[in-house]
């Protein structure tokens, strides 16, 4: 009961205190769970990522989801759901409750701003932090300018470009003459 009051108020800290969704939540998930507690490793939490983007839902909750599920199996699973989901619920029906009554004062229209500008900065070092991990060959740079061109340049649906990505990544792995890390 203690652990899962753990997994709860952690994700509890880290959805109420991280701004920018999931993406901007990937280095607290990091230093948390990997660097922290060595709950999970990083190329667990990049799986769960990975997963986390191809399910329904918002990724950091389905991140969140995998991790407590890890841990203490489905009460984990839900602890770490609630505990993640919660400071959202309540800053959003707060902030919905008061914001006409403030949206146009300059110093809350400058705070916003403020925010937006860490939120991108948080999610560009998530990006560099996922790619130094995952870019490991050749193969991998190549699938990773195909998808970023697909999806940033031609607007091709990210479901379409992970599903042929995957299935690039599974035919290239039964290649015997394929190595993980010939950069």
């Amino acid at each position: 009961m203690k652990e899962l009051f753990e997994i709860f108020m952690i994700f509890f800290r880290i959805g109420g205190f991280t701004f920018g969704g999931g993406y901007a939540m990937l280095p607290a998930i990091q230093k948390e769970f990997v660097e922290q507690r060595n709950w999970a490793t990083g190329e667990e939490i990049l799986d769960y990522y990975a997963i986390g983007q191809c399910t329904p839902g918002i990724i950091a909750v389905n991140t969140a989801t995998f991790i407590g599920y890890k841990r203490k199996g489905i009460a984990g699973g839900i602890v770490a759901t609630l505990g993640m989901v919660a400071p959202s619920l309540l800053i959003i029906t707060t902030i919905a409750t008061f914001f006409q009554h403030f949206q146009d004062i300059k110093i809350v229209q400058h705070a916003f701003g403020g925010i937006r500008v860490v939120v991108a900065a948080l999610i560009v070092s998530t990006v560099i932090n996922m790619a130094s991990k995952s870019i490991k060959n050749w193969m991998s740079i190549i699938l990773f300018v195909l998808a970023f061109f697909a999806v940033a340049i031609l607007r091709t649906s990210p479901i379409i470009v992970i599903v042929i990505s995957a299935i690039t990544g599974i035919i290239v792995c039964r290649n015997k003459d394929f190595e993980e890390n010939d950069l």
